[in-house]
């Protein structure tokens, strides 16, 4: 995936992609936030919401990687979990969308054999 080959066009495409489900999460995050942040009472609730707020910061660090190798297996992810829509990726070159297509298939896939 290192060989990928990006055109301007895609490059504008994946950012805005990348940045629209980065602020959903952070909203999710916020809304989360607010809502711990209300219901605290004690000061242990304090140390709750940092280890929120750590855990949350952590995951969004790990997951939104903006190196191109790496943005088809993070696209197919933000699929899976509902982030954004295939259809959004559709502009992306036949060679990106090869990988985020089989991505989402392997793991619908093996998502289906532990069903089972």
């Amino acid at each position: 995936m290192r060989d990928l080959k990006w055109s301007d066009t895609e490059k504008k495409i994946a950012r805005s992609v990348f940045d629209i489900a980065l602020q959903k999460e952070l909203a999710a995050i916020m809304a989360r936030f607010k809502e711990l942040a209300l219901a605290a009472t004690t000061p242990d609730d304090l140390w709750e919401i940092e280890r929120f707020l750590h855990h949350a910061r952590r995951g969004i660090d790990d997951k939104y990687d903006y190196r191109y190798s790496q943005l088809p297996l993070l696209f197919a992810r933000l699929v899976l979990e509902n982030l954004i829509k295939r259809e959004e990726l559709q502009k992306l070159g036949q060679d990106k969308l090869a990988i985020i297509d089989d991505v989402i298939e392997l793991n619908r896939k093996y998502s289906a054999e532990d069903d089972d």
